[in-house]
């Protein structure tokens, strides 16, 4: 008979079992008429990456679904990828250069490219190898990467069409820039940080008449391009000055009063400076009003000519020197403390400074409605429901899209110029001349955001914009697995983009995850120091402990604290798996093993048989909930304590007596059961199942491939349910009630059931050989009244029945009297110093807030333990 290794190490076959299934090709989803097909596309990862815990969660969570689907009887299709991530990857590339004594502008755009590919070419593969330490099933033979020559062509057809349907434009709009990077960002790549500032209150004089308005602004920098204030028309204060004229401190420039209704009358003096080159807001009231443009901050962060002194400086030097100067001429009215968000750069941390730029822009009205739509009409469902919300706000008053970027590295725009008479040539091919006959063209020289790519992935790695047959087959996909952070960049513009593309929305379910913190709740970051590498967890404690931790306790949605003390858990899970499948095989004979239907079953069999039915059920409907990680939590309790602490417990007698008949009921019944729970726990924790199912009897091939359970109402034993259910309960009582007294587990005692229900008796007389073994009885007694309260014995109270103890030569009350007294003073011991450390007001004071509620919490729990013993120890004094 075969069996496992000794001890459970999962470096011993993890690899070789993930090599095995890739070279067989048992990922790779084909087409089947027969089959209905189940698509993921996974959320491409950048190349410029390493897994974190973050992608680990995600990719289990897509594993899970795919090989449950696959076992399932799907052709299930999970299409990995890379998404070239054309900031950061450019940055990691400039730095490169730079070390090397070379700039971008030397290298010129073919050299720099050249650089990138090769780069990328050198690092880009290194999150797919990480990946598969973790064990995912994705097709990698449809690998897929958002620079490939297909996505690329699908790109180009998508720019050419949305330009020809009106639906793009280049113009000047107001845009997130980053200095640093030099380019424009989208608003998904703008981190917002808490910051303390300052309120300045400056005076604008009015040009005609006495007196001066107050304006007030947290970047007086900005105010040398202010073109206009602005107050509500409906604002009774200010009626009588609009139209007036002030005089712009500094810069001399008479700008006008203006009433719109942008202005809130409730905020502040109700009264805004317009500046409508530098606020997106401003820019929407300039163009209403007709007000122009003044660009005073330029795309490298500096003030332009014309401004005086403050040309050429640095927009923050700038600023420091504009106060200086109003506050000399006296037009500084006060200065408040202020806390706001400040805009940064994802990428480089840079303060973001929107300007007016010329971009290339998406029109977003109809495709914002769209989106919308489709969710209110529940064909597009959101996974936890209440980020529906987010969906929403965000669509409703969203902006056009600004897709460009000043970048060499992406998809560059597929427009040409004509240098001679300016026209615009949208063409996927360089033009050979211009309508006008000239020949001198160019190319836009700024490539393509990077999600609008992205925006196209679920059908262009399918093939689209050819018709083909993955296409066809596989599209729409079922569902997407991504973070909450990125709905309104990706999942959205995913969804307004299948729908203009292919007439259907690209995934009928979004499940969204949550963040991974710290044991403390912080983020993960390099700062902190706190990241966890999943590569050094998997290999420290295998790739199936990391998984499990990672869906166990998880709810789509809500960020989760990791803690390696969980890992550690999870690997005991593992371990107590392996060492039973050891167990069970130690007495196994292969021959005599028979479907369970063909064997005698007793009541414990019956028991775990219905109880692994229940099982499938409710983790079938649990997953169909992606409730994975509840699904999880059963599985392992069920493993855990019904499977190994009690069932493989309540069967040894009868695999070590002579009766072979019972044997191999217990046997067949321990294989059927164990064959249930490695099939369910299989998309889990993939390679400890596939290894304990190579030496199951009869296995088929290799459980990735091997069929889901099913449940079966033939397999439902309600009443054998409910009678070990009953067995377990006063099992569990007995044993809580010895060890409270400290009765030693090889000290055996009389054990006495009373009840005036006859069929409660009848059950406990059917299973009574099992409080022999597991209960401590010496004997057993059945009585049909109660007996008398005032006997030596422990009285154990259950539904319909009472359970007593005699307690003559069991406990020496003395003794335990002596313990328990010198157990109430090491806990007297403990409350004093935490009481303390508590009334000491330099440690609440400076302790971090996690620490000093450790100390509380253990606190309390002293003072429980304390009142517990002290109530043992009156009852024992009652009784010497």
């Amino acid at each position: 008979m075969k069996n496992l290794e000794k001890n459970y190490d999962p470096k011993s076959f993890e690899n070789r079992i993930y090599k095995t299934w890739k070279d067989n090709g048992y990922f790779v989803a084909k087409i089947d008429e027969n089959k209905k097909p189940f698509t993921i596309v996974m959320p491409p990862p950048n190349v410029t990456g390493n897994l974190h815990l973050g992608h680990a969660l995600n990719n289990t969570l897509q594993d899970i679904l795919i090989r449950r689907k696959r076992m399932q009887g799907y052709s299930a299709l999970w299409v990995p990828g890379t998404d070239h991530a054309s900031i950061s990857t450019e940055m990691k590339v400039v730095e490169k250069i730079t070390k090397d004594g070379k700039t971008k502008a030397e290298l010129g755009r073919e050299g720099f490219l050249k650089e990138a590919w090769a780069w990328t070419e050198e690092y880009g593969g290194n999150i797919k190898n990480q990946l598969e330490k973790l064990g995912v099933s994705c097709d990698w033979s449809r690998d897929a990467f958002t620079l490939d020559e297909n996505l690329s062509k699908a790109v180009q057809e998508v720019f050419i069409k949305m330009y020809n349907d009106g639906l793009i434009y280049r113009g000047d709009r107001i845009v997130n820039w980053c200095v640093s990077c030099g380019t424009a960002v989208s608003d998904a790549e703008v981190v917002h940080k808490d910051e303390k500032g300052h309120l300045w209150h400056i005076r604008y004089p009015f040009k005609n008449k006495e007196g001066y308005i107050v304006i007030a602004t947290t970047r007086p920098e900005t105010m040398l391009g202010d073109l206009a204030v602005a107050v509500n028309p409906e604002d009774e204060r200010y009626k009588s000055i609009v139209g007036e004229l002030l005089t712009l401190p500094l810069v001399e420039r008479e700008i006008p009063v203006i009433a719109d209704d942008y202005v809130e009358m409730e905020f502040g003096t109700g009264m805004v400076k317009i500046t409508p080159s530098h606020d997106p807001n401003d820019f929407e009231v300039g163009a209403r009003h007709n007000l122009g443009q003044c660009i005073v901050i330029d795309e490298k962060g500096f003030i332009p000519e014309g401004y005086g002194k403050y040309s050429g400086m640095d927009r923050f030097k700038a600023r420091k020197a504009i106060v200086e100067d109003l506050e000399k001429l006296g037009l500084l009215d006060k200065v408040e403390e202020h806390d706001h968000a400040v805009g940064h750069c994802e990428r480089c941390d840079t303060i973001i400074e929107p300007i007016i730029s010329k971009q290339w822009f998406v029109k977003m009205e109809n495709f914002a409605k769209e989106a919308l739509e489709v969710y209110k009409n529940d064909e597009l469902k959101l996974i936890p429901n209440r980020l529906g919300k987010v969906y929403e706000n965000w669509l409703t008053g969203t902006r056009d899209w600004c897709i460009s970027r000043q970048l060499w590295w992406g998809h560059r725009i597929p427009v040409y110029y004509c240098d001679d008479c300016g026209e615009i040539i949208v063409s996927k091919e360089t033009p050979e001349k211009c309508v006008c006959g000239s020949t001198r063209l160019h190319q836009d020289p700024d490539t393509l955001d990077t999600w609008f790519s992205s925006a196209l992935w679920p059908f262009s790695t399918l093939g689209w914009p050819e018709k083909t047959p993955d296409l066809d087959y596989f599209f729409p996909t079922d569902v997407l697995v991504t973070g909450y952070d990125i709905i309104f960049f990706w999942v959205i513009r995913m969804v307004f983009s299948s729908i203009y593309n292919m007439g259907e929305i690209p995934f009928k379910d979004v499940y969204f995850t949550g963040l991974i913190r710290d044991s403390q709740g912080r983020k993960m970051s390099k700062s902190l120091g706190n990241g966890i590498d999943p590569l050094e967890v998997i290999s420290e404690y295998g790739a199936d402990a990391l998984r499990l931790t990672l869906v166990t306790g998880n709810s789509p949605g809500n960020d989760m604290r990791f803690y390696l003390e969980r890992v550690e858990s999870n690997r005991n899970f593992a371990n107590k798996l392996w060492n039973a499948t050891r167990f069970i095989f130690m007495n196994l004979d292969e021959d005599n093993i028979k479907d369970i239907s063909e064997v005698k079953l007793e009541n414990e069999d019956k028991w775990i048989i219905s109880r692994a039915n229940a099982l499938i059920k409710n983790v079938d409907e649990n997953i169909d909930k992606y409730e994975i990680g509840l699904a999880a939590d059963k599985i392992y309790d069920f493993v855990w304590n019904e499977f190994c602490d009690w069932y493989i417990e309540l069967v040894k007698p009868r695999l070590y007596n002579d009766d072979l008949e019972r044997s191999i009921t217990a046997q067949s019944t321990l294989v059927h059961v164990l064959d249930i729970v490695i099939k369910l726990l299989h998309p889990f924790m993939p390679y400890i199942t596939e290894e304990i199912y190579s030496i199951m009897p009869n296995q088929n091939d290799m459980l990735i491939n091997d069929n889901w359970p099913l449940f079966s109402k033939d397999n439902e034993y309600r009443n054998e349910e409910q009678k070990i259910d009953i067995m377990i309960e006063a099992i569990k009582s007995i044993r809580n009630a010895r060890a409270e007294l400290n009765i030693a587990p090889s000290k055996k005692s009389e054990i006495i059931f009373s009840s005036k229900d006859e069929s409660i008796i009848n059950v406990l007389k059917e299973l009574s050989n099992n409080f022999k073994t597991l209960g401590g009885a010496s004997s057993i007694e059945f009585k049909d009244t109660d007996l008398d309260e005032d006997i030596d014995a422990i009285s154990i109270v259950q539904n319909k029945f009472k359970i007593f103890i005699p307690l003559s030569g069991l406990v020496d009350y003395n003794k335990e009297l002596e313990r328990l007294e010198k157990e109430a003073e090491k806990l007297n011991g403990e409350i004093k110093r935490a009481s303390g450390k508590l009334s000491n007001e330099k440690f609440t004071a400076k302790a971090p807030e996690h620490v000093v509620q450790e100390e509380k919490d253990k606190l309390k729990k002293y003072e429980n333990m304390l009142e517990e013993v002290n109530s043992s120890i009156e009852g024992i004094k009652a009784k010497i």
